[in-house]
């Protein structure tokens, strides 16, 4: 996609268009005649290489053919109007050509800005706007010019004429630079406010500069990047351990994680990687690689954990389809290379309005020149970009069967999301937490206790305190704790219509939050066996009955017995399809759901059941019990393409979300750019503040 050879910019293009009318405004303006036929000239030589390549620029064609009938005109029919006229005549032709050109909607500008932007930028409603502004302001300077020339003399039409010419450069390079932070930005606009913290004012024992609600891991990244930068932090958490979906418990002498099975965004740029760094971590200490196995039309399929390997070995199982999983996967790297290849500097992903604030009105512009392999993605569907380079219905089923995790099918699943989540697994392969997942949230949490904050479980938020669309703090029972920015790690429902309340809210607002979709929950089983399964991988994903094995102790030893193993079985489930919790109706659904999770494990595990030692079973219900989210929903919100999740700034100054109901989703990696998207915000983008 990428064109290495060398173009002439726009904007040189533009001048190089000009240069037979000045030739002719120059040579014609003295009176002499041959100023014509040298602009002929050099129009014919501008236009032979676009007859060749047969894409013509307007403002060339429409100079040969004005030149054209221009030397007719002078030399056969003997008439001066071209030359005695040629300031008025020339500028005219010019306004009808852009006049034209913006009736017909193809801005004459529009030729030459595809010479600097990548075909996929061409499609944008704003790349059309923007051009139909700049192609207008020409018409308007030539109409200007044409009657200078018309009303007024030497010397004034050469100043005059020239100065409106100078304008008309300088508005076609600072105008787009203006529209696109303002089609970035203008959606987000009543977002932009800024709280000063004065991180280094003595405050009270019941004073934080920053309250986070909720002990998510998005949550606990924000709070720990904040206590390394000097703020005083207050991590407030209903549970008597922090962690949420990022936490493990422990029946008899086996660990297990509450969900958690596989981690992405631990390659050198991603968040991860950058989040531990920023806390002096070392990836080892918490992270190992997973190895997995998938399951498609009875078909066992292990695909390693480099994008090499990968390649190859899907190339053996789909070989009519070699080639065209090569250049898939080509294009999937330089996607996903150029999706963090700023991560760096600000350790996440940013959507184009954050994208300005960190870089700047001219790094936004040159996004689609910087990013064409990710730009491709943008906007489309996972479908369809399979559909983009493959024709074999299996294949296809393995890649976008992925997209089942979260939830959504492949032509529900952004493209984006595949690439960023699913993808990545290919190219960098999948981790587990050491330890179980407590272990980071619990380091999380020590580091923000050790750097001056504090974190208190057991403590359920009643209420955040607004006045007048100011955050003031947050009271638990009869305690109040006063900040001047509150960060919610919990679902956007919960924060508005309990937190915060209708009453600070506006209704048009209040309607979108109500008729947000929960994205789907699971049931799972934690079996404790009787089993040495290290011979087996530590992911088992079946993509034909829709189910996942985690034997977590492949990954750590230390999470079960010697000889025995702790394994998680998950599978979707609906919250609906369960009783209230505690009814006998209740327990029935919970045995049969684990019966069948059981009975399919064993076409995997034979004899899984006779070896079981400890069992216990979690259901959407359990999972909203200890998380709060609603539905026990696993990513917050439907991660379907056409969902929009609400911005990580509210209408409320000082009230940030965190986590997965907000940019970018969910799953570890993407609550952990929430965080540091937070952090980020609250520092004012500032690179001293990393």
């Amino acid at each position: 996609m990428r064109n290495n050879k060398r173009k002439i910019p726009g904007m040189i293009y533009i001048f190089i268009s000009f240069i037979p009318w000045i030739v002719y405004w120059i040579l014609c303006g003295m009176g002499n005649a041959l100023g014509i036929v040298f602009s002929f000239a050099i129009s014919l030589i501008l236009i032979i290489p676009q007859i060749r390549k047969r894409d013509f620029n307007l403002m060339d064609l429409t100079a040969i053919l004005y030149f054209g009938i221009a030397t007719a005109g002078t030399f056969v029919f003997d008439s001066n109007i071209f030359v005695k006229n040629n300031g008025f005549i020339g500028y005219f032709v010019l306004f009808l050509m852009a006049l034209f050109s913006i009736i017909i909607k193809q801005p004459y500008t529009l030729q030459v800005s595809r010479k600097d932007y990548p075909e996929i930028y061409w499609k944008e409603e704003s790349f059309l706007v923007i051009n139909n502004v700049i192609t207008g302001f020409w018409a308007i300077i030539f109409i200007v010019n044409a009657f200078i020339f018309l009303l007024l003399g030497m010397p004034f039409t050469v100043i005059l004429s020239n100065i409106l010419i100078g304008l008309g450069i300088a508005f076609s390079i600072i105008f787009p630079l203006k529209a696109v932070a303002y089609f970035a930005t203008k959606e987000f606009k009543r977002y932009d406010w800024r709280m000063e913290v004065n991180s280094q004012r003595p405050k009270k024992e019941d004073e934080y500069d920053v309250i986070i609600v909720g002990s998510g891991i998005g949550g606990l990244a924000c709070g720990a990047l904040l206590s390394k930068r000097g703020y005083k932090v207050l991590v407030l958490e209903q549970h008597y351990q922090v962690g949420g979906y990022g936490s493990s418990f422990k029946r008899g002498d086996f660990i297990f994680n509450s969900s958690v099975i596989d981690v992405s965004g631990l390659w050198e740029k991603g968040p991860i990687t950058y989040l531990l760094k920023q806390l002096g971590f070392k990836k080892e200490n918490f992270f190992v690689k997973n190895t997995t196995k998938y399951i498609l039309k009875a078909k066992e399929i292990i695909i390693p954990d480099n994008l090499n390997d990968s390649i190859k070995k899907l190339s053996e199982l789909f070989p009519n389809e070699s080639e065209n999983i090569k250049r898939f996967f080509e294009d999937v790297k330089k996607a996903y290379e150029e999706c963090y290849q700023e991560c760096e500097v600000f350790g996440a992903p940013l959507p184009p309005n954050l994208f300005i604030k960190a870089f700047g009105k001219k790094k936004l512009l040159d996004y689609p020149k910087d990013h064409p392999y990710f730009y491709n993605w943008l906007d489309k569907t996972f479908k369809e970009k399979l559909d983009e380079f493959f024709t074999n219905k299996d294949l296809k089923a393995f890649l976008g069967g992925m997209s089942a995790y979260t939830g959504t099918l492949p032509e529900k699943t952004s493209a984006i999301m595949a690439l960023t989540v699913w993808m990545g697994y290919f190219i960098h392969g999948g981790h587990f937490t050491k330890g179980g997942v407590q272990n980071f949230a619990d380091a999380l949490s020590n580091f923000i206790k050790a750097h001056g904050g504090n974190v208190l479980t057991n403590h359920k938020v009643d209420k955040i305190i607004v006045k007048d669309n100011l955050v003031e703090g947050i009271k638990v029972k009869d305690l109040i704790f006063k900040a001047p920015i509150v960060v919610v790690n919990a679902n956007a429902k919960t924060v508005f219509l309990e937190l915060v309340g209708g009453e600070n809210l506006d209704k048009k607002f209040l309607e979108y939050i109500k008729g947000l979709k929960m994205s789907f929950s699971c049931f799972v089983v934690y079996l404790g066996v009787n089993m040495d399964l290290s011979n087996y991988p530590t992911l088992i994903k079946n993509l034909d009955e829709s189910f996942e094995i985690a034997i977590i102790s492949n990954s750590d030893k230390n999470l079960a017995p010697n000889g025995k193993s702790s394994i998680l079985i998950l599978g979707e489930a609906n919250y609906c399809d369960f009783p209230e919790r505690g009814t006998e109706e209740y327990l029935q659904k919970k045995k049969e759901f684990a019966e069948m999770l059981i009975q399919k494990a064993e076409k995997v595990i034979p004899n899984l059941k006779e070896h079981i030692i400890i069992q216990d079973t979690a259901t959407p219900k359990t999972f909203e019990r200890y998380t709060s989210m609603p539905e026990g929903a696993l990513y917050s919100f439907d991660q379907s393409i056409d969902v929009k999740r609400p911005y990580f700034k509210t209408l409320i100054k000082g009230l940030y979300l965190a986590g997965a109901s907000t940019f970018p989703g969910g799953g570890i990696e993407g609550v952990v750019i929430s965080g540091i998207i937070c952090t980020n915000d609250i520092c004012n983008w500032d690179i001293k503040a990393l």
